[in-house]
């Protein structure tokens, strides 16, 4: 079965400009959480009120890169995802990362040069 995109990364370096930016032309709102990041708490299967599309979070990094889009891709090993990646011309930008009780993620960067999220839930393992 063909690994599905599960989640989205808005990066920017005013966190709150940016939450007020998207919460007005979207109608996003935001679930409390770390002062550098703002998860979007009305939207993607794990809604309080199920709704359309794929759940996703703004991040201020406090360094390089603040301006990026990337999105997450499911996968059952994020290790051997990332070798297979190596071998076919990718390379590894940030190695698997533990997201305390939730799962693990890494990134990973194609062959022309895009950044893409690998995700493993903790319920996958």
């Amino acid at each position: 079965m063909p690994a599905p995109v599960v989640h989205f990364e808005i990066g920017c370096q005013n966190i709150e400009k940016t939450r007020r930016f998207y919460g007005d032309l979207f109608g996003w709102e935001y679930a409390p959480g770390a002062p550098n990041m703002a998860m979007i708490g009305n939207l993607g299967p794990y809604a309080e009120k199920k709704s359309d599309g794929i759940g996703g979070h703004l991040n201020s990094l406090g360094h390089p890169p603040h301006n990026y889009v990337t999105v997450y891709v499911a996968v059952d090993d994020i290790e051997a995802t990332l070798a297979k990646a190596a071998k076919l011309g990718g390379a590894t930008i940030v190695p698997t990362q533990e997201v305390p009780g939730m799962g693990w993620f890494a990134w990973m960067k194609d062959v022309e040069g895009n950044c893409i999220g690998l995700w493993k839930a903790m319920s996958q393992a």
